[in-house]
C-alpha cells in the first residue's frame, strides 16, 4: 500500500488534496461535529484527515456496534445526521446491528466503511468484500439496512454520491446511508475548486465539483386526506392522541401541544416517545402499549376518535389496545401509513399538524377527566428483597428524584427498562430514548455517550447487567472523552426478562439465564480509578450517588442489586399472572360509563410481542 507521508496537510481554497480531506471538509459543511468509530488500516486515512482538519471530533469506541449507536444517539439528541466510520472485514460487519436499529427507528446515520484497495480485490485481499472471485459483496449486506448504499469506485464519483447519501438519510423515511470507500480511492488526489469559482482540472488529478447537499423535504399533506382528517376530528367530542418518536424527529412538540389544546384531547405517548409531551400535564394519559398504563386503554374506550401523530403504532405501542382500536375511528398523521386501519395523512409532520389545527376552532378546550398514568399494581406475591436489594419502583423513584430536567435519558432493553418506561417521567427539556426498532441489548452505552458529547448535557443510561456485559465497556470511552454520562446499572444477575418468560410460559424448567452474583461496581471502580463508581444498597444511597454525579463534569457509575424474580410492568407477563387484577384506571364517575365495555385479562388473552 502507498503510504501518505504528508501529515501537516491543510485544505486550501484551491489545489490538490486527498479525497478524505475533501470528505472531512464536506462533512463539516453539512454540520457534522463528531465522527464515531473504530480505526483500522482501511479507514485510517479518513481518521487522519479528520484529525488534521480539526473541525470534527473523532471519537474512538470499543466496538463498532456502539460506534453506530453513538452516531444514533447523536442524531436523536441533535436532529443532525450522525456519522460512523469503520474499517473493512469484521469492523464493517459489526456495524450491521446498529444500522438495523437506525433503519427500523428512522434515525439518520451516515456510515463510512473502509474497503481494501481496488487493485487487490478478487486477488485474495485481506477482508475482501468486493463480490469478486468468490468473496461476498458488502453492498448485499448493507443495502437491506440502509436507505442508500453505494461503493465509491473513483474520486470523481464522491461529489455525486455524498450528497445523495446525506439526502437519503435525512429524507422520510429517515435511516442509514452507507458509502464503501476503498483505501486507494480515499488516498486519491483531487483538485479542489474555489468556492463559487470555476473548477480547475488537470490530467493527473480528477476534479471534485462543489456538491450541493439537498435539503430533504417531505411532500405537502394531500388535500383530500387533509379534508377527511379535519372533518373526522371536528366531529369528535372525545379524542385520544397517541404521539410517537416522529414528533421528536420533526421537532413538532409545539404543534402537537397546540393541536391537543384545540381538540381538548388526552395525549398518550408510545414507549419510545415519552419526551414528546409533558408527562406532568393534565392531558397526559400515559404510555401506550405493553409497557404502558391502563388509563390509556380507558381513555381509548371512551374516545370517539384516536389520533396517531408521528407513529405508525407498531405492536409494542398498541399491545393490549387492538380490540379497542378496532372499535374506534383512527386518523394517522405521519409520513408513513399506520399499522392499523384509518385515515392516513402523510407529508411533512409539522406542516400537517399546523394544517389540521388551522381547520379547528382556535380556542383551547379542556380534556375530559381521567385517572392519569397510574402505575400498574405489582403482581402478588412480590419477591422478598434481600438486604441491599431494591425493587424497580424504589430504584426508579431515586432516579426521578435526582434527574435534572434538562438531562437526556437512554433506557436499555429488559425488565429494568420496562420499569423505567412505565414509572419514570421524562425530563421536561431532554430526550427520553428507548431503542425499540431492534431492541438490541447494550444500545444505550454508545447512544448515551453520543448524545452527551453532542450536547454537553448530563445523560443518564439506565441498563441491566445483561446489557452491561454486552457493551458496557464503552464506559472506557466515556472516561477517555470525559463524557457527562451517568451509568445506572440494575443488576439482577440474570437475563431476567428471559428468566421470567421461562418461569411464566415454559414452566420454569431451565436456569440458563440465572447467573452467579457479580459486583459490577467494584469491578468498574478497579478498572477505572478516576471514575466515581459506587454501589447503592438503598434508594437514599442511589439518590446521593446520582446527585454527586450531577455535580461533576464527567462520567459517573452506580450499580444496584435487583431481584431477577420481580415481574416488571410488562403486559405480556402480567397477562400470564393469574393473581393480577385488571382494573379500569378511571374515576368513579367514569366507571358507570365504561364498565360494560371493559375487558379482563382473561377476555383479552395473553399479549405476545416475541
Amino acid at each position: 500500500m502507498t503510504a501518505i507521508t504528508d501529515t501537516t496537510l491543510e485544505i486550501p481554497e484551491e489545489g490538490a488534496v486527498r479525497l478524505v480531506d475533501y470528505l472531512a471538509a464536506e462533512l463539516t459543511r453539512a454540520g457534522v461535529t463528531h465522527m464515531f468509530g473504530v480505526g483500522g488500516a482501511n479507514i485510517e486515512d479518513l481518521y487522519d484527515a479528520v484529525h488534521h482538519a480539526g473541525t470534527i471530533r473523532g471519537v474512538v469506541a470499543k466496538h463498532e456496534f456502539s460506534a453506530v449507536t453513538m452516531a444514533d444517539g447523536y442524531a436523536r439528541a441533535t436532529r443532525r445526521i450522525g456519522v460512523v466510520a469503520a474499517t473493512s472485514g469484521g469492523g464493517a460487519m459489526n456495524l450491521v446491528p446498529g444500522l438495523a436499529e437506525a433503519y427500523a427507528s428512522r434515525v439518520p446515520v451516515l456510515a463510512l466503511v473502509g474497503q481494501p484497495p481496488t487493485g487487490q480485490e478478487g486477488h485474495g485481499a485481506f477482508q475482501d468484500s468486493s463480490g469478486k472471485a468468490g468473496s461476498f459483496d458488502a453492498r448485499d449486506v448493507f443495502t437491506p439496512v440502509s436507505r442508500f448504499c453505494a461503493r465509491v469506485d473513483d474520486a470523481d464519483s464522491l461529489a455525486e454520491l455524498l450528497p445523495r447519501a446525506i439526502a437519503a438519510a435525512q429524507a422520510d423515511p429517515k435511516g442509514p446511508a452507507v458509502l464503501l470507500l476503498p483505501k486507494d480511492v480515499q488516498q486519491a488526489q483531487v483538485a479542489l475548486p474555489v468556492r463559487g469559482g470555476p473548477t480547475t482540472r488537470t490530467a493527473s488529478t480528477p476534479s471534485v465539483p462543489t456538491p450541493n447537499v439537498p435539503t430533504p423535504s417531505a411532500s405537502a399533506p394531500g388535500l383530500e386526506a387533509l379534508d377527511a382528517a379535519s372533518a373526522a376530528l371536528r366531529g369528535a367530542s372525545r379524542v385520544l392522541v397517541i404521539a410517537g418518536e416522529g414528533v421528536a424527529a420533526a421537532d413538532a412538540r409545539p404543534e402537537l401541544a397546540e393541536l391537543a389544546r384545540r381538540l381538548g384531547a388526552w395525549v398518550a405517548v408510545t414507549p419510545d416517545a415519552k419526551d414528546v409531551f409533558d408527562n406532568r400535564a393534565i392531558r397526559f394519559a400515559g404510555v401506550a402499549g405493553v409497557m404502558g398504563h391502563a388509563n390509556v386503554e380507558g381513555c381509548l374506550r371512551r374516545a370517539d376518535l384516536c389520533l396517531l401523530v408521528g407513529t405508525r403504532l407498531p405492536l409494542l405501542a398498541r399491545g393490549g389496545l387492538d380490540r379497542a382500536l378496532a372499535a374506534t375511528p383512527v386518523v394517522c398523521i405521519d409520513p408513513e401509513p399506520p399499522f392499523v386501519a384509518g385515515i392516513a395523512l402523510s407529508g411533512n409532520l409539522r406542516d400537517a399538524l399546523r394544517a389540521v389545527a388551522d381547520r379547528l376552532p382556535s380556542r383551547p378546550l379542556p380534556c375530559p377527566e381521567h385517572a392519569g398514568p397510574l402505575p400498574t399494581p405489582a403482581p402478588t406475591p412480590v419477591p422478598q428483597a434481600g438486604a441491599g436489594t431494591l425493587s424497580y419502583a424504589e430504584a426508579v423513584a431515586a432516579v426521578e428524584a435526582a434527574l435534572p430536567q434538562d438531562a437526556h435519558v437512554f433506557v436499555d432493553a429488559g425488565n429494568a427498562g420496562a420499569s423505567a418506561v412505565h414509572l419514570l417521567p421524562a425530563p421536561r427539556h431532554g430526550r427520553f430514548v428507548v431503542a425499540v426498532g431492534m431492541g438490541g441489548m447494550g444500545y444505550t452505552f454508545g447512544a448515551g455517550i453520543g448524545a452527551a458529547l453532542a450536547t454537553g448535557r448530563r445523560t443518564y443510561v439506565l441498563a441491566g447487567d445483561g446489557a452491561f456485559f454486552m457493551h458496557g465497556m464503552e464506559v472506557h470511552t466515556a472516561v477517555e472523552y470525559a463524557a457527562p454520562v451517568t451509568f445506572v446499572i440494575f443488576n439482577n444477575n440474570a437475563h431476567a426478562m428471559c428468566a421470567v418468560r421461562e418461569e411464566l410460559i415454559q414452566g420454569g424448567v431451565r436456569s440458563d439465564d440465572l447467573f452467579a452474583r457479580t459486583d459490577i461496581a467494584a469491578g468498574v471502580a478497579a478498572a477505572f480509578p478516576a471514575l466515581d463508581a459506587t454501589w447503592a444498597g438503598d434508594g437514599a444511597q442511589l439518590r446521593r450517588a446520582l446527585l454527586r454525579g450531577n455535580a461533576g463534569s464527567g462520567p459517573a457509575f452506580v450499580a444496584l442489586d435487583c431481584d431477577a424474580r420481580e415481574i416488571p410492568p410488562f403486559l405480556p407477563f402480567l397477562s400470564f399472572t393469574a393473581s393480577t387484577e385488571h382494573t379500569a384506571s378511571t374515576t368513579n364517575a367514569e366507571n358507570a360509563e365504561s364498565t360494560e365495555s371493559e375487558e379482563s385479562f382473561d377476555e383479552r388473552g395473553p399479549v405476545h410481542v416475541g
